[in-house]
């Protein structure tokens, strides 16, 4: 027996109608980050840059662009995919996706890539309007671009997972606010972990989100933490592991079907 043809048609409706809800509110979704972006700018920018001449020999202002990308994109991916798949199990129209002719692996693509691809579009905006503040660049743009879809899908299948296990909105809001702020926070997002004494360097090395941020600050400056290779690593391994959940609970209906 040959194996089912993919079901695009399927994968581009789920798609689309994740994309059209997140158009609905454009405006607020790109006129937030950039206002916050902003705010970092002149809260860190100018009361902390102005003192810190530069780190790694990059200027401070720049060198916190990568840690601010990674900041919306850990959280918005998160939000984008728990919300996206938290709704249909809340409004019962999950069940009419399960009986569906579309596979497990087509559904994870559908929303994970419209999760993903709103990440992304965020990244770049916050990179635009960052441009307006210190001078950026990208040693790596192809590495960059890949790191960026990398993370945003990693993330995206993350916050499926959590939609899946939340019983309420709030919920949802628990890991991003309570987990992986702190985490992006204490991972280098604002600093250097080589600045920090060799104890709490230490420390910090068993943060996973110090592989992701110090990966992405060496696709614009050629300068990270840790090596490239532990970055790659950690993050594939991640995707891997958050994909295998994924696929483990659409296959045996976990938390979808009750």
């Amino acid at each position: 027996m040959s194996a089912p043809a993919f079901n695009r048609h399927a994968v581009w409706a789920i798609y689309r109608f994740e994309i059209s809800r997140a158009l609905r509110t454009i405006w607020q979704s790109l006129a937030t980050p950039a206002i916050t972006t902003s705010l970092y700018f002149v809260v860190f920018g100018a009361a902390i840059g102005s003192r810190m001449t530069s780190v790694d020999g990059v200027s401070y202002g720049a060198f916190i662009v990568p840690g601010l990308i990674m900041l919306s994109l850990f959280t918005e991916s998160i939000f984008n995919a728990s919300f996206g798949i938290y709704f249909p199990k809340f409004t019962g129209t999950i069940y009419e996706l399960l009986s569906a002719p579309v596979s497990a692996m087509e559904t994870v693509l559908a929303y994970v890539g419209a999760a993903a691809t709103k990440s992304v579009v965020l990244g770049l905006v916050i990179l635009l309007v960052a441009s307006f503040f210190v001078p950026i660049r990208v040693e790596h743009p192809f590495a960059m671009v890949a790191l960026l879809i990398l993370v945003a899908a990693t993330f995206s299948l993350f916050g499926f997972i959590i939609g899946v296990l939340a019983n309420s909105f709030e919920q949802i809001q628990i890991i991003p606010m309570l987990v992986v702020t702190p985490l992006t926070f204490l991972g280098g997002a604002f600093y250097s972990i080589s600045m920090l004494p060799p104890g709490w360097r230490t420390v910090t090395l068993f943060n996973p989100v110090v592989y992701l941020i110090s990966g992405f600050r060496w696709s614009f400056y050629g300068t990270s933490d840790v090596g490239i290779g532990f970055s790659l690593g950690a993050t594939l391994g991640f995707f891997v592991l958050c994909l295998g959940i994924v696929i483990w609970i659409f296959k045996t209906g976990y938390r979808l079907k009750t």
